[in-house]
């Protein structure tokens, strides 16, 4: 689907135009390329004169394939966050393609930050005047996004914290493991996005139509944001690793003292068993077994020896 974004309209329209007779409008700011068909690449091809990536070649991960310069228009593209509202958020490729007239955005999934454009652009009409200024636009929604989407995260992993810390006896050790490696992906998959943010702001600033006054100034301060997001989201991460140390650790206390259970059961009932077998052999002469008292005396002996080891272990304070 091509939509168009146009100076002074409050919506971004799509085309219902049959894509081998679509021309771009006039006074457009903004080409949003949607699940594109190879006849809507065409059309936007015709209308630009430059060549619109494929899918294949937007999920190339080489720095060089990701950001480039052809035919004095710049191409970059960067990983943004798909269902961020989610424990465990996608990550899809979207392409950027800064020309001298609209900005053109290639994309096969709907990241949240192109609605919150959307919606900004229909309160401010005359926010963007050029393509320039519709990409800055879109990068500061998408780090807005990135910043939500960090937080969000951040509190999941302090409710997971408070679970480990409680023994994870109120929802289980098995489920707050996988709840941290849901966190631990999804802090990798931000910190994969604002590090190639990172690399679009460093190579669209080398780009002549930024200029060196507003634009860049706004420019580099996406990227002090961008920054500071995977200073804060290293930080989560390591928050992440520390809580699934400590549940690994109470994990394996919590199996010591089961096994040292055991353990002592075990040491404890030895005495009694042994008692019991004494008088479970077959001799003929065992004077005990002749007398009244036999039978109440072996009780005792067995009572007595289970109840002295565990005195014992509770004098040393292994219970």
């Amino acid at each position: 689907m091509i939509r168009v974004y146009r100076s002074g309209c409050t919506a971004c329209e799509p085309s219902t135009v049959d894509p081998a007779d679509w021309t771009m409008p006039p006074k457009t700011l903004w080409i949003d390329l949607i699940n594109p068909t190879r006849e809507e690449d065409a059309a936007v091809e015709r209308a630009l004169g430059l060549s619109v990536p494929t899918r294949e070649e937007m999920a190339e991960l080489e720095a060089s394939s990701r950001v480039y310069r052809e035919n004095g228009v710049t191409y970059a593209t960067a990983d943004l966050i798909t269902n961020g509202d989610d424990a465990l958020p996608g990550l899809e490729p979207v392409t950027f393609v800064l020309t001298d007239g609209p900005l053109v955005t290639v994309r096969y999934t709907d990241p949240r930050p192109f609605a919150m454009l959307i919606d900004k652009l229909g309160r401010e009409p005359g926010l963007c005047t050029s393509g320039i200024d519709m990409f800055l636009n879109l990068m500061e929604a998408v780090i807005d996004r990135s910043s939500n989407i960090l937080s969000a995260n951040g509190a999941r992993v302090e409710v997971i914290a408070g679970h480990v810390f409680s023994g994870g006896r109120a929802v289980g050790f098995d489920k707050l493991i996988t709840q941290l490696g849901k966190a631990q992906t999804a802090s990798a998959r931000i910190e994969q996005s604002l590090a190639g943010l990172l690399r679009v702001f460093a190579f669209v600033g080398m780009d002549d139509r930024v200029g060196k006054d507003e634009a860049h100034a706004h420019l580099r301060s996406l990227g002090r944001d961008a920054d500071s997001l995977i200073a804060h989201n290293q930080s989560v991460a390591v928050a992440i690793n520390f809580q699934l140390s400590a549940a690994l650790g109470l994990i394996n206390i919590e199996q010591s003292s089961i096994i040292k259970i055991f353990s002592v059961a075990a040491v404890a009932f030895l005495p009694p068993t042994l008692i019991a077998s004494i008088y479970g052999m077959n001799f003929q002469q065992m004077p005990e077994l002749a007398q009244p008292w036999g039978y109440p005396l072996a009780v005792a002996a067995m009572v007595v020896s289970a109840i002295l080891p565990l005195a014992w272990f509770k004098r040393k304070g292994w219970l």
